[in-house]
């Protein structure tokens, strides 16, 4: 063997061997999980927060209602087919918020429950709902994704406002729909009013207090708050919590279903 052959296995070798104990450290890093979901809201972050995602290789969660965007549409209007087909493509998981976003308000007679739908042509009414009533809404953000983007949601939802009652978690377990609900210190403050909760305060507390297991809740645009939460809060959360050694993984839990 050659002088250059030699030096050329031996570069090769420690490369090779460089590339390996790399990947076991990041590997051996990656020891916790969290879910990252995001419901609909008005939208105005939506790109913005899938190329953060796409950047990092992470994937989340996504909670769908038709809710009003800050562009005057709502969120699956055939407007949105693009982004949603993408994200289907990029491997992310969709859930149900309720196609007309239904407020829960409170236990009705018999199998009932009373909601008030921010959205549709019964929007800002209470109005009393059976289990087929309630599967309907539900299931309707199924029917709706499949028709814009030819593939099924998860079997999950979440009720928006995470206002539910044991009722209400029931009938949507009758309808085939598990129901998410989000970890206290997965809430990620991007709703709240950004002078008294600035993006400093919501970001310190959320890298601290994720625990391993923990669903966070954040939206794709909300109308309160005047300082975005995204990309600058999402972003450094994601880096400090893989500072921590979490994974990121879809709903429902699985042991197949992480992104480091």
């Amino acid at each position: 063997m050659s002088n250059r052959s030699l030096l050329a296995l031996i570069l090769f070798s420690l490369l090779s061997f460089s590339a390996l104990a790399q990947t076991n450290v990041t590997a051996g890093s990656c020891n916790k999980t969290v879910y990252l979901t995001f419901d609909t809201g008005n939208m105005s972050v939506a790109e913005t927060v899938a190329e953060v995602l796409r950047r990092h290789k992470v994937k989340a969660t996504f909670f769908l209602a038709n809710e009003k965007t800050f562009r005057g549409d709502y969120a699956l209007d055939d407007s949105w087919k693009s982004f949603w087909q993408t994200m289907v493509q990029e491997g992310h998981h969709f859930g149900s918020h309720t196609y007309d976003h239904d407020y829960f308000v409170k236990d009705g007679p018999r199998n009932e429950v009373f909601i008030k739908p921010q959205f549709g042509p019964e929007a800002g009414k209470t109005m009393l709902m059976s289990e087929a009533s309630f599967c309907k809404d539900i299931r309707e953000v199924n029917q709706r994704f499949v028709e814009l983007t030819g593939e099924p949601i998860q079997k999950i939802w979440r009720a928006p406002g995470g206002k539910t009652s044991p009722r209400l978690i029931s009938m949507g377990n009758l309808c085939g729909y598990q129901h998410i609900a989000w970890a206290p210190a997965g809430f990620l403050g991007d709703e709240l009013n950004s002078d008294q909760y600035p993006n400093a305060m919501l970001l310190e507390k959320a890298s601290q207090g994720i625990k391993d297991g923990d669903i966070t809740m954040a939206h794709l645009g909300i109308w309160s708050r005047k300082d975005p939460w995204a990309p600058a809060v999402l972003e450094a959360l994601i880096e400090n919590l893989k500072k921590r050694g979490f994974c990121f993984a879809t709903l429902p839990k699985t042991s197949s279903n992480q992104s480091k």
